[in-house]
């Protein structure tokens, strides 16, 4: 555009020799390496000329902003405002300074000297005074004013840090403080602020404390024993002692470990009782309280009560002392028996430098352990069975007692059954038959006699279902019957009856083929002898011949022997089972007829050989 009119549509003139409206290139690579150089030439190629500004309108050029064409630049928000309380956080002023205070009642003193520490906080203008505390002042000495703003005077002003400065007295609430000296920091703060702060004071002392702090000299001691000297020389010196205290003469008593206490500053001798957690006894802490003990005491006259208040020196001879208390030693404090055991480093050492003692061994006074009491079984009461009756003995809580379920439920429902007779003196029992079942679930027995008319004999359950033990078993080691036990003819013992078994039912014998291995062979072949006569008898029913004819073959017979003399029968019967050698319950034909003969059977031959 030309000069002096804007750059805006219409007042811009194209100049139309100009065909070329590249930029000049101002990059460019040398001996290997990219630099840059100024543009020579303007778009177009106009020709550039140099700057023919002045250094002061190029710096006037720097801090001008822009014009733009709507107004001036926005100027950048001011700097962000930081508050007193976050500039001055944690930054406190602080000045040594003392204060004096009138004593009034002191014939020693009239006053003192009291030094302080002046903190004031710059966050809030705040101040506080701390005065440090001295052991054994007897003076309430630390925070003397809590933190606040101190007023100035009565119009309301409030000091400020401006007002503080060394050397200068400074009155709060009606006390004057003496500004003495200052930390670095607030002598740096001070002197930032163009306050030229006041050189250091010494800070001054309280006279009667300068005055107990010089050296007094030594009084002369007069000759004699000094009754201070032993306090002064073995004070918080005690001599410890572990010992035991025999109290097993007296009911209930015990062994119990104790601590005397021997106080070298006043010849006093405490005890102290060791307690234990869960000990079971009294948790007081002193056996027997601090004072001097009487070792020997003055004949007195047999008048005298013996029961006083207090014991005096003139009626005891000689006290305890340390040499009356050695390891390995016993002593009678007060009637009660101590044996002393150990002692701590600090006894050892005092002993092997007043007495020259180096033997201090410790004696073991550990118990030995009891030897186990083995636990006596109480015989068998008879109730229950001894297992259960047990457990009253093992706990005091009984539980009943573990049962095999693994067994039970492979021998659910399993029962073998015997037929038993009583073997009684009495003859009324003689002809008495019971029926003995055996649980295999559990290995109990149960007894049942089957109800007899006209018998006298009420039947029903003649015991009920419960282990029984065999003769010679014990209640610690109880021995059951058991399956094996049960033989034809073997005597059963059951709570003192005695019983002989003489039948068994058929699954007795098919359970015991079935387990075979499980049992002696003696059992299973007493058994098996027992039930061979039924097998014959079911093997000669089942031959083919009609069993409605031998049945009327025996009736004949028996026809045939009622119409003759009376016979014999008892007789018959024993010289049978007399041939019956092997017990089978059967004779051949020839055996037959020769006792037939024998006894003149009064029947016919042919109906004897028929039979």
């Amino acid at each position: 555009p030309e000069p002096g009119l804007p750059f805006l549509p219409g007042c811009a003139i194209k100049d139309p020799t100009k065909t070329s409206f590249h930029r000049y290139q101002t990059m460019d690579f040398k001996n290997g390496y990219a630099f840059f150089r100024l543009p020579r030439e303007g778009v177009g190629g106009e020709t550039l000329f140099a700057n023919q500004l002045s250094q002061d309108e190029l710096d006037d050029l720097c801090t001008k902003g822009a014009t733009l064409t709507y107004g001036q630049v926005k100027r950048p928000a001011p700097s962000r405002f930081t508050p007193a309380f976050v500039a001055y956080d944690k930054k406190v002023l602080k000045f040594d300074a003392y204060f004096m205070e009138e004593v009034a009642i002191s014939a020693e003193e009239n006053y003192r000297i009291r030094q302080v520490g002046i903190y004031y906080y710059l966050e809030d203008d705040s101040m506080c005074i701390i005065e440090p505390k001295v052991k054994n002042s007897g003076l309430l000495q630390g925070k003397l004013m809590r933190r606040h703003r101190v007023p100035k005077n009565v119009h309301g002003d409030y000091y400020h840090w401006k007002d503080l400065n060394v050397g200068i007295d400074l009155t709060i609430y009606g006390r004057t403080y003496r500004l003495v000296n200052c930390d670095s920091f607030t002598k740096v703060f001070l002197e930032s602020q163009g306050i030229v702060v006041n050189p250091p004071e010494e800070l001054v002392s309280d006279p009667y404390t300068e005055q107990h702090r010089t050296p007094v000299q030594k009084r002369i001691v007069p000759t004699g024993p000094d009754p201070f000297r032993q306090f002064l020389a073995y004070d918080t010196k005690v001599l410890r002692f572990y010992a035991i205290w025999d109290d097993t003469n007296c009911a209930f008593g015990d062994h119990h470990p104790c601590i005397i206490h021997y106080f070298l500053a006043d010849d006093t001798v405490e005890v102290r009782e060791v307690h234990k957690r869960n000990d079971g006894r009294d948790p007081f802490p002193v056996l027997m309280r601090r004072q001097r003990l009487p070792k020997i005491f003055v004949d007195k006259n047999k008048n005298f009560p013996s029961c006083v208040l207090e014991i005096t020196d003139h009626e005891v001879q000689e006290w305890f002392s340390p040499k009356d208390f050695a390891i390995g030693k016993t002593v009678t404090l007060l009637g009660r028996t101590f044996f002393i055991y150990d002692c701590d480093k600090f006894t050892q050492d005092f002993y092997r430098e007043k007495y020259g003692i180096t033997d201090f061994q410790p004696v073991d006074v550990n118990k030995k352990p009891l030897e186990k009491v083995p636990q006596v079984i109480p015989p068998y009461n008879g109730f229950g069975i001894p297992e259960d009756s047990l457990q009253n003995c093992l706990s005091l809580f009984p539980k009943p007692p573990r049962k095999d379920i693994i067994k039970m439920l492979e021998n659910n429902l399993k029962v073998l059954r015997y037929q038993v007779a009583l073997e009684s003196p009495v003859p009324e029992d003689k002809n008495r038959r019971f029926i003995l079942s055996y649980f295999l679930a559990d290995d109990t027995i149960s007894i049942y006699e089957p109800p007899v008319r006209n018998s006298g004999i009420t039947g029903g359950k003649y015991l009920r279902r419960t282990k029984v033990t065999k003769p010679g078993s014990t209640p610690e080691n109880p021995i059951y019957y058991e399956p094996s036990d049960f033989t034809i003819g073997s005597t059963i013992e059951v709570f003192g009856h005695r019983f002989i078994i003489t039948d068994a039912d058929e699954y007795v014998l098919n359970y015991l083929e079935r387990n075979a291995e499980s049992f002696p062979a003696a059992t299973v072949q007493s058994i098996r002898d027992h039930f061979l006569p039924r097998k014959v008898v079911v093997e000669t029913t089942s031959s083919g011949f009609p069993k409605k004819d031998l049945d009327d073959l025996i009736v004949e017979v028996q026809k045939e022997l009622k119409l003759q003399e009376p016979f014999n029968t008892r007789q018959f019967h024993e010289a049978f089972h007399h041939c019956d050698t092997e017990g089978s319950g059967f004779l051949d034909k020839t055996r037959f007829l020769t006792l037939c003969d024998r006894f003149n059977v009064p029947t016919s031959t042919i109906l004897l050989k028929k039979v």
